[in-house]
């Protein structure tokens, strides 16, 4: 029987670029492509050539390597999300570049939601005093959130400020303070100058006062993610049926496998049900397995015929998936119409779209204060606008195979849906029962 062969976690790091516009981030991947080699001559010739170039020196503008969109030349910004791969001696990287503008602050959340690591930039220039810009805390929240790994903070355009240790000592600081107000885990901060290249792939001869390691030397020495959820959840995609007319015609179930792992011979169960059955086979593609593990989308072949349908989710027998109707999450509001109390919203958690209505908004984050504004007794204090970060409580109309957001992103997540725009809603991260 063939295996599949996937690349081991520990040579691959997902990285997000974070923080406020200008800050630099198309920046800083365009010089880690650049420098690291991973740039093709003809790309190189392209941007060169571009209309839109913002250099004055004749030098390349290396922030057209991610600002792809047509829009985000000619203005300048970074509007979507834009993935580039590069790999080194030592590891392979997924480059995300997230959009700095509060109202694109979805696209931040999309690109977040899958990284290990993520590098907050923070323009020294722009740094007043200590005081760092909402957009850099709003991001650092989000990170929070969504269990991001590791932070890196990246105090770029050291060479428009001389190079001056004490400034980066003050921002350092500060953004220490941040950290702490958020409980995110102690950042490595380094400075570095993403347009000349300072410490972003080696150390710096501007700045002999940082004894640390460069970006990349720091990138490629972080520890893999760990990810402890072993269970099995394997969200019921489609129901394969071939001819359909004869007594032992092919019926496979379809679908993508969250966590965990399966293999050939292994008693699982519809989850929330007493229906069972043994593995048969494993399918991906034309291939046979003996076993598929969580990311892969195979079609498993059970040894009876249960009833099983879409939105569904299969377990192992022996191990416990609870279902949940009521339960307390945190959302990041991504929709311009703020949340209207009386209204439900299409909730979609893996394969299964439900109704869902939110009971309650407990508490807001003010993003410039890091406080949480806590809701009164009648509720009606507090509302969820645009990139307005809550914690809430949800009824769902029908129960769902959930887990928390801390033991697993993928079965922890959901979005909701308005039923009447179809815009996104809502990203939620589900906490606990409520």
């Amino acid at each position: 029987m063939n295996e599949s062969h996937t690349l081991p976690a520990a040579q691959i790091l997902r990285v997000i670029t974070a923080g406020s516009v200008d800050d630099g981030k198309s920046t800083l991947i365009g010089r880690l492509l650049y420098d690291s080699k991973a740039i093709l001559t003809d790309q190189l010739e392209a941007i060169g050539k571009s209309r839109f170039q913002r250099t004055t020196d004749g030098s390349i503008d290396l922030s057209l390597l991610t600002d792809g969109l047509e829009a985000e030349r000619e203005q300048g910004i970074t509007i979507d999300v834009a993935y580039r791969y590069f790999n080194t001696a030592k590891r392979k990287f997924i480059l995300a570049d997230a959009p700095g503008h509060e109202q694109y602050t979805r696209n931040m959340v999309t690109g977040a939601s899958s990284a290990d690591a993520v590098i907050v930039l923070i323009d020294a220039t722009r740094v007043i005093n200590g005081e760092l810009l909402p957009q850099t805390k709003r991001h650092s929240a989000i990170a929070k959130l969504l269990d991001v790994q590791h932070v890196i903070v990246a105090v770029n355009k050291m060479d428009l400020i001389g190079y001056d240790q004490a400034k980066f000592e003050v921002i350092a600081a500060a953004y220490r303070a941040l950290a702490t107000s958020l409980n995110l885990q102690a950042p490595n901060i380094i400075p570095i100058s993403a347009l000349t290249g300072d410490n972003v792939t080696s150390a710096s001869s501007n700045m002999p006062w940082h004894t640390g390691k460069s970006l990349l030397d720091l990138l490629e020495a972080l520890p893999a993610t760990q990810r402890t959820f072993s269970k099995f959840r394997f969200p019921v995609q489609w129901i394969i049926r071939a001819e359909g007319n004869t007594a032992d015609d092919f019926r496979g179930i379809a679908g993508r496998i969250a966590t965990g792992q399966i293999s050939v011979g292994d008693f699982i169960k519809v989850a929330g049900t007493a229906q069972s059955a043994h593995v048969r086979e494993i399918r991906l593609g034309e291939q046979t397995l003996t076993r598929a593990i969580a990311g892969q989308s195979v079609t498993l072949v059970l040894d009876h015929d249960v009833d099983i349908s879409r939105g569904d989710t299969l377990i192992r027998a022996e191990e416990s998936a609870e279902a949940r109707s009521d339960f307390s999450a945190d959302l990041c509001w991504l929709d311009t119409e703020a949340f209207n109390p009386n209204r439900k919203y299409w909730l979609k958690h893996g394969t299964r779209t439900t109704y869902a209505k939110i009971t309650a908004v407990e508490s807001v984050l003010d993003v410039n204060t890091l406080s949480h504004d806590i809701a009164s007794d009648d509720q009606s204090t507090l509302r969820l606008t645009l990139n307005a970060i809550g914690r809430v409580r949800l009824t769902a109309q029908h129960p769902l195979i959930a887990d928390s957001f801390a033991e697993s992103k993928i079965t922890g997540a959901f979005v909701l849906i308005d039923p009447a725009s179809h815009q996104t809603a809502a990203a939620g991260m589900i906490r606990a029962r409520a």
